[in-house]
């Protein structure tokens, strides 16, 4: 098989509307807790992913922060190690309930982490209605102004929550919205207006939670490809320009998944793969709320 024209590595990196570098393959961590969360990190770090996304929903940026730290100490023993710049730790809002609680909420999830800053802050859902929404993201703008975070976006919006927000003439323009995405969920009208905009689409759950790893078609492909079907979905995700966040808890998965640069899909098998859309919502979808 021909190597791939579109090398994509655990060192891939995206450019977002601000310039900032942000890694294209980044460990997700929804769903686990204590010690499964910080071994996670730490394994994924050793590896070679350098961004982790977290959330305060999820109740691990504590043990994200530790393994993140733990790392970096270990770094500073080598020569040209790494700092605290080279890994990229994204959290999202639990709730839009004010402007002042967002701030606040900010403040709490830097101390908890212990990471000094949030490089991408995102609001986690378009619940609430537009006037808290447009409230907890001009939060976000002053956060960003005070370097609390580097980079702010929105996760779970819909193409009117977008709107609504570009149409408010932000002082910072969203970096990413990050929705779930996957060949049995490809949300176009989603992803080609965020295309179109200059938003980068993070896609989570880009392994459809594992719930369609048996399919004829991935099962087909991964074996032409020579690689394993969660590499395929990731790869599908990545060669469409987006920026999946696989996760496990289970070292050698996480080390597989990052590897994807041996092969490239063709352009008759992504369509394919498009072709399998079934709306397949791993978990919930609030891309209508009003």
């Amino acid at each position: 098989m021909a190597a791939p024209k579109n090398v994509f590595s655990l060192s891939t990196k995206i450019k977002l509307p601000n310039g900032a570098p942000m890694p294209q393959i980044q460990l997700g961590v929804y769903l686990m807790s204590g010690r499964e969360t910080e071994n996670a990190v730490k394994w994924a770090l050793e590896a070679g992913y350098r961004g982790i996304d977290c959330a305060q929903m999820y109740h691990n940026e504590r043990e994200v922060g530790r393994a993140i730290l733990a790392f970096l100490e270990a770094e500073k023993k080598k020569p040209n190690g790494l700092t605290r710049e080279d890994i990229f730790f994204t959290s999202k809002l639990a709730s839009n309930i004010s402007y002042d609680a967002t701030r606040r909420s900010i403040k709490e999830s830097i101390r908890v982490s212990g990471l000094g800053y949030i490089d991408l802050f995102l609001i986690h859902a378009p619940y609430g209605g537009k006037a808290k929404r447009l409230e907890c993201w001009r939060a976000i703008e002053d956060a960003i102004a005070d370097k609390e975070v580097r980079s702010g976006g929105v996760s779970n919006y819909g193409v009117k929550h977008l709107k609504e927000l570009l149409a408010s003439n932000p002082r910072v323009f969203p970096a990413v919205n990050q929705i779930e995405v996957h060949p049995f969920n490809t949300r176009t009208e989603i992803t080609s207006f965020c295309q179109e905009n200059g938003i980068v689409v993070e896609a989570y759950a880009p392994l459809a939670r594992a719930y369609r790893m048996n399919h004829p078609t991935i099962v087909s492909l991964s074996k032409k490809y020579g690689c394993t079907p969660a590499q395929l979905l990731v790869r599908w995700s990545l060669q469409h320009g987006y920026v999946p966040l696989p996760k496990s808890a289970t070292k050698e998965r996480i080390i597989s998944n990052g590897q994807v640069d041996g092969f490239e899909i063709d352009e008759a098998d992504m369509k394919t793969m498009d072709g399998l859309d079934e709306y397949l919502v791993t978990d919930w979808d609030p891309v209508d709320a009003p």
